[in-house]
């Protein structure tokens, strides 16, 4: 449920705005005060804030707001340039709206007068201040915490276990889980003061956002160095590699800083649409370069396979890093176009199941990745070439 209250216009002759474009869900029972349209009579290139919307008769009126198909509109004239409405809207009228403002005098060709626009919008659940498809994301995002806590624990566990066989990426991987869960929960808390306060609390926003700028560089890091072959084959990275990780960390700055101003930009707004655009480019573009250094990988096992005396073991390492490159594809795949193709076709009520999808298959793709680099003795990604004498030894 939603409620809107209090939204209150106000028009003045003075400047061109950017536009104005604010789109919520509005579940069952939900108060609002919707957009007024303000009428071409005012002066001095103004329009008078005249009451254009229908009001309901006094039968609908009286009957209640959770049986009508259609939102239940009263405006208020409140001074010869300010106006204000409240839009009730029921179970039978609940979906998705967007409040829109039109100028109705610059719609004639040729006819451009100034004006300034003043909103103030109240927009309420009976539970908070959340849309329809934000209500179950702080409960989501802290229990999904809790599950990549617990699997952190038991990643160190493993590592605890098999200490002998541990590389430091093997401990990059376990902070990367850590700053996963840290950062879901300052993402639960910062959706819980939303819901009960109607705004971020500035510090639980701040930590978030330092939270997921860390959690995105390690991400990106530590899947690169293992598509490499770092601390486990080899501890210094080829030219080529260096300029991998040069091109991925700016850009994962970049887009965090897409990011930050994606969340504290209201969607009307003229920047909040191209910090989008660039927020999505620059992640498919790090998406892509991750994978470059795993296919460099393969292609130097399948090269050294065919060359020396140790093509089982390379056979097998190729085989690992075919399925790890299979793993990032269909992470990028779920995670980036699977997950806003669900979000783009679900009702309203479900689009929280977007997050969940990411949530989940970035879940599944830490547990395979973990499970396919632990470190074990009998992993073929982890034993080191052996000589050829060793190896007439062993056969012996």
């Amino acid at each position: 449920m939603m409620e809107l209250s209090n939204i209150v216009g106000s028009l003045y002759p003075s400047w061109f705005p950017a536009g104005l474009r604010k789109t919520r869900d509005v579940p069952a029972t939900v108060t609002a005060d919707p957009p007024r349209k303000p009428s071409t009579t005012g002066g001095n290139g103004a329009q008078g804030p005249d009451q254009q919307l229908t009001q309901k008769d006094e039968d609908a009126a009286s009957a209640s707001p959770e049986h009508k198909s259609e939102p239940a509109v009263q405006a208020t004239k409140v001074e010869e340039n300010e106006f204000q409405f409240h839009m009730v809207v029921g179970l039978l009228a609940e979906g998705l709206y967007s409040l829109k403002f039109h100028y109705c005098q610059n719609r004639v060709p040729g006819i451009k007068i100034p004006y300034s626009l003043a909103v103030e919008v109240t927009e309420k659940n009976p539970g908070g201040y959340l849309s329809a498809a934000e209500i179950p994301l702080s409960r989501l995002y802290i229990g999904m915490a809790g599950v990549f806590f617990t699997a952190a624990l038991v990643w160190v566990y493993t590592l605890m276990k098999h200490r002998y066989s541990v590389f430091k990426i093997h401990w990059l991987m376990a902070a990367l889980a850590f700053t996963k869960a840290t950062s879901l929960v300052f993402h639960s808390i910062n959706y819980h003061f939303i819901n009960t306060e109607g705004h971020p609390i500035e510090g639980w926003a701040v930590m978030y956002y330092i939270t997921h700028l860390l959690k995105g560089a390690l991400l990106f890091i530590t899947l690169a160095l293992i598509g490499t072959g770092w601390a486990f084959v080899k501890y210094i990275l080829s030219d080529k590699e260096k300029k991998i990780f040069m091109i991925v960390i700016p850009l994962q700055v970049l887009a965090n800083v897409a990011f930050i101003i994606i969340e504290s930009t209201e969607e009307g707004s003229s920047e909040y649409y191209l910090w989008k655009e660039i927020l999505f480019l620059v992640d498919l573009i790090c998406c892509g370069a991750i994978l470059f250094p795993v296919v460099w990988s393969i292609r130097h096992l399948q090269e050294a396979s065919s060359t020396d005396g140790k093509a089982a073991m390379n056979l097998e390492k190729l085989k690992l890093f075919r399925h790890y490159y299979v793993m990032i594809v269909c992470y990028i795949y779920f995670t980036r176009i699977i997950a806003i193709l669900l979000k783009v076709t679900m009702p309203f009520q479900w689009q929280w199941c977007y997050e969940f999808l990411v949530e989940v298959s970035t879940l599944i793709f830490f547990v395979l990745t973990g499970y396919k680099f632990r470190p074990a003795s009998n992993n073929p990604y982890l034993q080191l070439p052996l000589d050829e004498e060793d190896v007439e030894m062993d056969e012996v």
